[in-house]
This record gives C-alpha cells, structure tokens and sequence, in this order.
C-alpha cells in the first residue's frame, strides 16, 4: 500500500487542516506531532495553507508572540501543499460527504480521499466524512506521546 495507516510499523502519512497547523506554529502540542519520527509526510491544500498564513500574525499578536518568529514557524511547517489539480478528480465525492457541514472543508477531504490518508483536523466535521479521522489529542494517543 501507497500509504500507510496509524498503527503500521510503517510511517503515518496525514492531510492536515488549519487548526492543527495553527496550534503547532503557536507553540501548542500539535508540534510534538510534526516533529515525531513516525510522521512521514504531511499534506495539506493551498487554501489551508494560505489560511494558516492569514490567521497565524492575528492570533501570534493574541498570545504576545513576536511576528517575525510566528512567521518564520509559518514557513518552517514540515507540510507538503499540494495543488488543486492533484485532488480536483475527488471534490465532487468529498462535497457529497461533507459540504453540508463545512463546504471549506471538501478541499482538504478531497485530498484525502485523493491520498487515501487520515485527515487530522479538531472538529468533528470529518467524524463521518468517508476517511480516517484523527483530533491532535487522539494523534498524540496514537504515536505513544501522551497515554
């Protein structure tokens, strides 16, 4: 198999959405995630990605972080964005699942379904939505960081 599922001795291959980004570049526990050797690739749409940029300066000035550290953790994301065009064959079948619910989400779905990887995301829009589904906190479980 192309990718490997949480709980092989293979590496974890994910498609992440914004809050877990945001979390890791604000210093959160969605970092040990990124930087833990069982983690092999972690995908993510250019809208993520471009939301991630938008929203990481506002909540940086939030916490009383320096900007151009927040910037730099930005651009530092172990992420590999990937281009609508490697995804757009499946948005018909991740907006079936899941635009009724977040029509921002059929994006990162699509890329999922497009990889066959889980989704790691903090809201519950993809409990049901057709693929892995993995919170930071159950992330954490999984790769043994927490118990």
């Amino acid at each position: 198999m192309l990718i490997s599922r949480i709980g092989d001795e293979n590496a974890v291959k994910l498609a992440a959405d914004a809050n877990p980004l945001l979390a890791a570049v604000l210093g959160g526990r969605a970092a040990l995630i990124l930087r833990h050797p069982n983690v092999e690739a972690v995908f993510t749409t250019e809208e993520t990605y471009a939301e991630v940029e938008e929203y990481s300066p506002v909540l940086g000035l939030e916490k009383r972080l320096d900007l151009d550290l927040v910037l730099l953790a930005v651009a530092s994301l172990p992420v590999q964005i990937v281009e609508r065009r490697a995804y757009e064959h499946r948005i018909a079948d991740a907006a079936k699942l899941i635009s009724r619910r977040d029509p921002d989400d059929v994006p990162l779905l699509a890329l999922a379904l497009s990889l066959d990887v889980p989704v790691w995301s903090n809201v519950k829009h993809f409990a049901d939505a057709g693929v892995e589904w993995y919170t930071t906190e159950n992330l954490l479980r999984r790769l043994g960081i927490i118990a």
